[in-house]
């Protein structure tokens, strides 16, 4: 947290009521009768686009066919037998660029078919009724470390226990969950629902998660692979990549993971300080959560500043017009040369000599993360190398989510590394290669 004190960051911009209104849930679910229209509209193709395009491969035209035959709860089960993160998914995949985009439906009228708001209503329809869809097999006799309880390695923990494997789940923070829990804009993720989604999930049973372990500081690999029969590693990026530019150590300038971890955590809105003036360096979905949130909390201006052109954002493009209609400032082609007291120094990033200075009480850098800590495993770039299979260089241990290579850095994309990893563990140990 910032010192408050000598600069502009202040606490209740606005009123309780205000904040609550601001930060209510971004789409509504959709009730029963909007749901059988919405599912109505799917043609229910054969080879089906949507599904490829989905990380997961979740039967979308099944369960939309379920949904419009009012059976929701086995929509559900069809989307957690691939995704049993279903619930999160549907509110933070970036469906606009996955199935929702290759929908037959978006290409013939511009207008897709509304896969994620129709999978919400089929997991949260399932969920508020406590049940779990799937039941443990005989066990196997079998053991296995998850280090990281973000959603590759919940994803994981589950499949393994499903499949009749005693799991341990490590994560060196106070809660489970990961980035579903302290990375993600708290009206994407209403009413504690990253927490609750962890308790349900845990009704498979066989599944023990320690909380306040981190891998290096805690936890030992070599320990955990003499303990156990397997290790999956999902241990996320936890470092936060430097501006390296003079006055970032000045008081105002923080991460922007920070900042969205202590908007998630926080019990009362009215509590967190946020500037007057906020600046955002990044150009990714973490830059315009922290741009966006820093609005609606009260902040007057906000810009993001992005060193590439808007088509290089790694934010979608609808995450973009959600900023810009939040009254966010989007500017490109610059990055920053210096922070003073009150204003950040950009330059162009095009070849101009010319600067630009912009009034800023606040700055967050949001310019990507990096590994903490690599265990001794052979790298891919700033990642742990890792196989189709998330086999890893060293014999015994897995990897998957951000933190291993190959894939995107989504939600989505880690849960179906985890739960593919967890396959190939559960193969391996009954007796495969």
């Amino acid at each position: 947290m910032p010192d408050t004190t000598t600069t502009g960051i202040v606490a209740a911009r606005l009123s309780g009521d205000a904040l609550k209104l601001n930060f209510a849930d971004l789409h509504a679910p959709l009730a029963d009768h909007e749901a059988a229209v919405a599912a109505d509209r799917c043609y229910f193709c054969y080879d089906a686009p949507c599904v490829t395009a989905c990380p997961t491969s979740i039967d979308i035209p099944l369960f939309i066919r379920q949904i419009a035959t009012g059976t929701s709860e086995a929509a559900a089960k069809t989307i957690f037998e691939q995704n049993i993160l279903g619930g999160m998914c549907a509110r933070v995949c970036p469906t606009e660029t996955l199935c929702e985009e290759a929908c037959v439906r978006e290409a013939a009228e511009g207008k897709p078919v509304e896969i994620g708001r129709l999978q919400r209503h089929a997991t949260d329809t399932l969920m508020a009724k406590q049940a779990h869809p799937f039941v443990r097999a005989a066990s196997t006799g079998k053991t296995i470390a998850v280090v990281g309880a973000g959603p590759a390695g919940l994803a994981a923990a589950h499949r393994l226990a499903m499949l009749g494997s005693d799991v341990t789940v490590f994560d060196a923070r106070k809660k489970a969950g990961g980035l579903n829990e302290f990375g993600i804009a708290s009206y994407k993720s209403t009413n504690d629902f990253a927490a609750r989604e962890v308790d349900w999930l845990l009704g498979i049973g066989g599944i023990t998660i320690e909380t306040g372990k981190a891998l290096g500081a805690d936890l030992s690999l070599d320990d955990l692979a003499a303990k156990y029969d397997a290790v999956f590693l999902s241990v996320g990026l936890g470092g936060v990549n430097a501006l390296s530019v003079d006055g970032e150590d000045k008081s105002g300038v923080s991460d922007a993971v920070d900042f969205i971890a202590d908007l998630r955590q926080a019990s009362d809105l009215t509590s967190l300080p946020v500037g007057r003036d906020v600046v955002v360096i990044g150009g990714g979905m973490t830059a315009v959560d922290a741009a966006v949130q820093s609005k609606l909390l009260g902040a007057r201006n906000v810009t993001i500043a992005y060193r590439r052109g808007r088509d290089r954002m790694g934010a979608s493009k609808y995450e973009q017009d959600l900023a810009a209609s939040k009254g966010v400032q989007l500017m490109f082609n610059l990055q920053p040369k210096a922070i003073h007291d009150g204003e950040i120094e950009l330059a162009y990033t095009d070849g101009s000599a010319e600067v630009v200075r912009i009034t800023a009480d606040q700055v967050f850098k949001a310019i990507g993360q990096t590994l903490m800590t690599d265990a001794g495993l052979t790298l891919e770039g700033r990642k742990i190398a890792v196989d189709a299979n998330g086999r890893t260089s060293r014999k015994g241990v897995w990897a998957g989510g951000d933190c291993a290579s190959g894939g995107d850095d989504l939600t989505v994309t880690a849960v179906a590394e985890g739960r593919d990893a967890a396959m190939d563990i559960h193969a391996s140990l009954m007796g495969g290669n």
